[in-house]
């Protein structure tokens, strides 16, 4: 899948959840690509965060990849550390 159609993904979802008040819209999003996005396709966006700022990506949709990136590296951090 391309990284062009993660990131339209991405915004699909934020845009659901759009008319939510912004923390809540921030956290739907990040919780259903968590949910739903495997790994590889979260890894993907966390590659296109660093590389190009997100480039395409919604406000919500960026909030809730960093959201989402900033959980998945904290996770590894404490396997790591376990």
């Amino acid at each position: 899948m391309t990284t062009q159609r993660l990131v339209q993904m991405a915004n699909q979802v934020a845009s659901f959840f759009a008319s939510y008040p912004e923390a809540e819209a921030i956290d739907g999003t990040a919780n259903h690509l968590k949910a739903y996005w495997d790994p590889r396709m979260r890894r993907e966006m966390a590659a296109h965060l660093t590389d190009r700022a997100g480039a395409g990506l919604s406000h919500i949709a960026m909030e809730a990849v960093k959201r989402m990136v900033a959980r998945d590296a904290a996770k590894e951090a404490a396997k790591k550390s376990a």
